[in-house]
């Protein structure tokens, strides 16, 4: 037996997730108290009240009053423009959610004929499993529980993007490191609330839904894996919508403002660029953090099914059955301690420490996990068990599963580093794609592709190798927890990731409230490491989707009863060649969006600068309203198609042409799902950086490229306008595709089973 007490795991985890929401409430009280009111700004800065700094403005002889008041109006307008777009969202995804629920509960339903009667369980026969409707039922509810927890982390996390914008700009007048203290602190507000929440609603979800299934863990299991559905479900239309409304907005307001007015990046005479900054919020921050609250809840999800076939569902281990959800009680106090690292123990001072401070993040957060996986290996599994794989049972001992977890967790930091190799502007990559601006746009975009598709090749090994270990192992489940050790640091990752946003909206909020140079330098500052750590922190989710997507294939393979899955067999090399093509049908709906939305926004633009007598000499006002309503309603319309074909696709292929057809479709799409998203994101993000580069001017030979507004500079601007819906909208939105649908498979894959291929069985 374990040597931690089921008692001690039922305290230990929901501790664990109430110390995450109250660790983010602290972080949340310590950013309010930057105040946002003139009397209060005044009097904390200038008359050493509690501070020994002086302002920036100061010396400048600026005006600090209208400052102040000036960054409240902006940072409001940017909050009700991205509350305003998330509730219409969620009340097209509200009706989708109930339709969606409804459509569960009829195909689950219908497996037995809607009996009530007990059946046979589909693993041990021998045994009596609660009836397939009641199955239906439950998972629905665990689906509408996974959808709303999804979009509620999605809206907090803007709220505190949108709380903390303002403030970071204010903080920026009193040096670097308060600036980068503020920031960093709203991120750790949404990673640990997003972390937590998420690790207590599915811990409870666990403990009311056993209240009926008593001693059937096999139900109870298959029917929680509709709450990794619902968080899914949620988190692509988050990504699509707002991936679709940002990069509209972005790519109008530089295109007309950089390119043909020769106005700076956020100048408050561009009509677009209130628009340009709710789309932060919306896609970078609501959009990430639904996405990797699905990626968590999947991972859970499929290592609980899996575990509910093996020794600890049959013998009724409720410790070694929790094992998942411990592992993420660790990461999240792992990740308290690697907080504190970065916002009380090593200050920030000068600008060339944030990247480093960043990075120092997700090193010391993944090598203190790394013993604490060593830790809760120890207590909580006993020394050996068995793992259901394919129908037999399999060997492993508590050792085995530590290498598992640990080979994730480290395979994730690799893909952070290699990642931030080729886009960060500190390392030759960049560089070369910077220096090929010389010759104009064109070579700009083929160096730009060249490297996207050159940093695939480390993730994939990286990738590969902890999917030959892990399965080797542990079969199946050793891959879920290989996906749930790569998301153990969520807090930490989700943290650094956010703060790239928050960082951008402040640059942003400087240049509109008119302040100095010297602050759109450090907010710049912050913001080029930002853009870096949000490559990253897509790494990350693309790394985790690969491995996640691939233990929900396994067991959809094990809950439909396909014994193996014949690649030579024509009904599954069909779904093969199919799936593999989905991702590229699903970034040409995307990217079309954000081309046809970004045309209407270069329209309307163009159309105030030549209409509004007075705009470009900063005497009238840009109607921004009228930007934010071409992005919303462009988003909302342009969000249904890519999301229905990914929802649809495994319900026909499944209900048409059944199970195998179905497995070669989900193994297609995440072969060819991964490599696209990881040189998508790769190559937009070098493509930002490259134009990052020459903007800031840091060295010798970035110098010999810029400054603003020459031809070398308007190229890299071209470029970093290709890339922004392919790092903000396609590359992120195919990480969901890939899990989501194999997780759907996995929810009907009772009805596949027993009535799916209606089209082989007619012929």
């Amino acid at each position: 037996m374990a040597i931690l007490s089921a008692l001690a795991t039922e305290v230990f985890i929901p501790v664990a997730g109430v110390i995450g929401i109250v660790f983010a409430v602290v972080q949340w009280v310590l950013v309010s108290r930057v105040k946002l009111s003139p009397a209060a700004a005044a009097s904390g800065g200038s008359k050493n009240g509690g501070y020994g700094d002086y302002l920036i403005e100061e010396e400048e002889g600026l005006n600090d009053h209208n400052v102040v008041v000036k960054c409240a109006e902006i940072q409001n307008a940017i909050s009700e423009g991205a509350t305003s777009f998330l509730f219409t969202e969620y009340q097209y995804v509200g009706i989708f959610m109930s339709i969606f629920a409804v459509v569960i509960f009829l195909f689950l339903g219908s497996v037995e004929g809607f009996s009530t009667k007990s059946q046979p369980c589909t693993y041990s026969k021998d045994k009596n499993c609660k009836p397939a409707l009641f199955t239906a039922l439950f998972s629905t509810v665990s689906f509408l529980l996974g959808a709303i927890t999804s979009l509620v982390s999605g809206f907090l996390g803007m709220k505190i993007a949108t709380y903390a914008n303002a403030r970071t700009t204010l903080e920026a007048r009193k040096g670097v490191g308060k600036a980068f203290i503020t920031a960093f602190r709203s991120g750790a507000v949404m990673g640990f609330l997003l972390a937590s929440s998420g690790l207590v609603v599915l811990y409870i979800t666990i403990n009311v839904f056993k209240l009926y299934y008593g001693d059937d863990w096999e139900g109870l299991f298959e029917s929680i894996t509709g709450y990794g559905l619902g968080g899914s479900s949620m988190a692509l239309f988050g990504r699509v919508g707002g991936g679709i409304y940002t990069k509209a907005a972005d790519v109008g307001a530089d295109l007309v403002g950089k390119v043909e007015r020769n106005i700076p990046e956020d100048d408050p005479r561009n009509p677009a660029v209130i628009a340009d900054n709710v789309g932060d919020n919306v896609g970078d921050i609501a959009g990430m953090g639904s996405d990797l609250f699905g990626s968590y809840a999947e991972s859970s999800c499929a290592a609980l099914v899996v575990a509910s076939i093996s020794s600890f569902g049959i013998n009724h281990d409720f410790t070694g059955m929790c094992y998942p959800l411990l592992i993420s009680s660790v990461g999240i106090i792992v990740c308290l301690i690697t907080t504190l690292f970065a916002t009380d123990i090593f200050e920030v001072k000068a600008v060339n420490e944030i990247e480093p401070a960043l990075k120092k993040q997700l090193v010391i957060s993944t090598a203190l996990m790394t013993v604490g996986i060593a830790i809760i290996s120890w207590l909580a599994l006993p020394a050996k068990f068995t793992i259901f794989n394919f129908g037999a049972q399999k060997e492993v001992s508590n050792w085995g599963l530590f290498f598992c977890v640990a080979i994730g967790l480290w395979a994730g930091l690799i893909i952070g580093f290699v990642t931030e190799y080729y886009t960060s502007n500190a390392y030759s990559p960049v560089q070369d794609v910077a220096d090929s601006c010389r010759t104009g746009a064109a070579t700009n975009v083929i160096f730009g592709l060249a490297l996207g598709y050159k940093s695939v090749i480390i993730p994939i090994f990286a990738i590969a190798l902890s999917i030959y270990v892990s399965f080797s192992i542990a079969a199946m489940y050793g891959i879920a927890v290989a996906a749930l050790g790569m998301l153990s640091t969520i807090a930490t990752g989700l943290a650094i990731d956010a703060y790239g946003p928050i960082s951008d909206n402040a640059g942003g909020i400087a240049e509109m409230a008119g302040m100095s140079h010297r602050i759109r330098e450090r907010t710049d500052a912050l913001d080029a490491a930002g853009n870096t750590t949000a490559a990253i922190g897509k790494g990350f989710a693309i790394g985790s989707a690969a491995l996640v997507s691939l233990a929900l294939f396994g067991a959809f393979v094990s809950r439909a009863g396909v014994k193996v899955v014949d690649v030579l067999s024509p009904k599954v090399f069909i779904g093969l060649i199919v799936g593999a093509m989905l991702p590229y049908w699903f970034s040409a709906m995307t990217m079309k969006s954000v081309g046809s939305a970004a045309l209407k926004m270069v329209e309307e633009v163009r159309r105030q600068f030549n209409t509004i007598p007075g705009l470009m000499e900063g005497t009238a006002k840009p109607d921004y309203a009228t930007c934010v309503k071409i992005s919303t309603d462009a988003s909302i319309k342009e969000m249904i198609p890519p999301g229905a074909l990914v929802m649809l696709t495994p319900l026909i292929v499944g209900t048409l042409f059944g199970v195998e057809t179905l497995s070669g479709v989900l193994a297609g799409a995440l072969v060819s799902g991964v490599q696209i998203a990881i040189s998508a994101s790769n190559t937009g993000g070098a493509w930002d950086n490259a134009k990052k580069y020459i903007e800031a001017g840091a060295s010798e030979h970035a110098r010999t490229l810029g400054p603003k507004g020459s031809d070398c500079h308007k190229a890299a601007v071209i470029g970093d306008t290709i890339g922004d819906p392919l790092k903000d909208t396609s590359g992120p939105s195919l990480n969901i595709l890939i899990k989501l649908m194999a997780v759907e498979s996995l929810v009907f894959a009772p009805f596949f089973a027993t009535h799916g291929g209606l089209l082989f069985k007619l012929f």
